[in-house]
């Protein structure tokens, strides 16, 4: 029978004031029970719009009745046919304006939840199954996917599906990208990526940490050794600034490289000595769902007080509303309408305060946002000890300064036809890396493109 409530199965959580001192997951997930009762919210369309609202296309309708039934197993490999990595899209993925937002249950109410039951379904498999994939025989062709984020394992995983020999090569220690350096343990375990990168050298994937391309190899030395085609997926991890007095500090960063020694380098725990800042009142500058997790880290981290300063307002927030949601429930005060206009340092060079200004909202600008103008003789004192620039980033101009014939955008993202081909034959590119700094979900999207596309663009060749 049809479950017809206007409002989303509740999914249980951590008490706020718990978890805003730890690094444990905060939404635990629905029971098998929650999830079935969900499911049942899901009126089954013919013509199912939140399909098309997916990136990757997942078979929404028909995974969902298979949770309606019980059969979760079956459901993971409806969901797993055009997605490799449901338990990270589950978690990070902006529903509410991909799939859900296409929900006809949503007109006169809540949509149904259906990244928790993406999210319940890949954990439901991952505890009770897991069961590896099957290397695919070889068709002896071999590709390179530079990067191991959502974009370079996703376009690997299908390659590897279609018979290429894939390899991955990976900047850092831990294959991951941004999965495992920026994403916080606490909205994604990093035992869930582990697994998702098990599987994908199941499927006979050789995956190469400690490899810089454009240091250690350049993309023309892929080529010489044999390989056919080359993906770039090296995401966009060159972090933006304001250019303000003071920013040279002791106590200012990226947040970039606030959550790579947080999670990459474990500062959160004890085991690991990772320097890291140790502050008392931190203001993040910043918006976006970097911006969230930046300050949740910080509060976890010890920070007594912790500001989001952003220019607009909440509602322009480009965050997730679960995001900013989250945030204010563990204690983090958000500085909306305010600009810092300088920072400033104590005689020995360390941050002691952020001067700023208020903002109101006016005309719209050319992204179609209200733009923010200064309110005059409105300045005042935020008393801090550490400030993260969280104002995006920009693709690392390595690969590009070091690839004759690879064009970029002013931005410094790579310019892709619509197979994903860059300007240099044989190399595609998809993810942040063309796109700059976006979701998951869509870098997710753009490796599957690129893994079909490279897989014509050989045939032909």
């Amino acid at each position: 029978m049809a479950n017809m409530t206007l409002v989303k199965t509740p999914m249980p959580e951590q008490d706020p004031q718990v978890r805003a001192r730890n690094f444990q997951e905060v939404t635990l997930g629905y029971t098998a029970e929650m999830a079935i009762e969900e499911a049942k919210r899901c009126l089954g369309c013919k013509n199912p719009k939140c399909v098309e609202g997916c990136p990757v296309n997942v078979r929404i309708p028909e995974f969902i009745q298979k949770v309606q039934e019980g059969d979760f197993k079956a459901a993971y490999e409806i969901i797993t046919s055009t997605n490799a990595l449901p338990a990270l899209s589950g978690r990070v993925c902006p529903q509410e304006t991909q799939c859900e937002a296409k929900c006809v249950r949503g007109i006169k109410g809540e949509p149904v939840a259906i990244g928790r039951l993406e999210r319940f379904v890949a954990d439901w498999y991952r505890e009770n199954i897991n069961a590896m994939p099957e290397k695919k025989e070889s068709n002896g062709q071999k590709v390179a996917v530079v990067g191991s984020g959502p974009a370079g394992l996703t376009c690997a995983s299908d390659l590897a599906n279609m018979g290429y020999d894939v390899t991955v090569f990976e900047a850092l220690h831990t294959a991951g990208g941004v999965l495992v350096y920026g994403i916080p343990e606490f909205r994604l375990p990093k035992s869930i990526v582990a697994n998702e990168v098990k599987k994908l050298e199941a499927q006979g994937v050789t995956v190469m940490t400690n490899m810089v391309i454009g240091r250690v190899l350049t993309i023309d030395e892929l080529f010489e050794m044999g390989f056919k085609a080359v993906f770039v997926g090296s995401g966009a991890g060159l972090p933006m600034f304001m250019n303000i007095p003071g920013e040279a500090l002791k106590g200012v960063m990226s947040a970039n490289e606030y959550l790579t020694r947080t999670n990459l380098m474990k500062a959160y725990d004890e085991n690991y000595d990772t320097p890291i800042v140790k502050s008392k009142a931190v203001a993040v500058v910043g918006g976006g769902n970097v911006a969230m997790d930046a300050a949740r880290c910080a509060m976890r981290l010890g920070a007594e007080n912790v500001y989001v300063v952003y220019r607009r307002g909440e509602a322009e927030m480009p965050a997730r509303a679960e995001e900013k949601h989250h945030a204010k429930e563990e204690g983090i005060e958000f500085k909306t309408l305010c600009n810092p206009v300088s920072i400033i340092g104590d005689e020995d060079g360390r941050v002691c305060g952020m001067n700023c200004i208020r903002m109101e909202l006016g005309e719209p600008d050319a992204s179609g946002r209200r733009r923010p103008v200064e309110v005059p003789n409105s300045e005042f004192v935020l008393d801090v000890d550490t400030v993260i620039m969280a104002l995006g980033t920009s693709p690392n101009p390595l690969i590009r300064s070091t690839t004759p014939g690879l064009d970029t955008n002013k931005k410094g993202c790579l310019i892709v036809n619509e197979d994903e081909m860059t300007t240099r034959d044989g190399v595609f590119a998809g993810g942040d890396a063309v796109t700059g700094a976006a979701t998951v979900i869509l870098a997710m999207g753009a490796g599957k493109k690129a893994a079909a596309a490279i897989d014509t663009y050989l045939k032909n060749k």
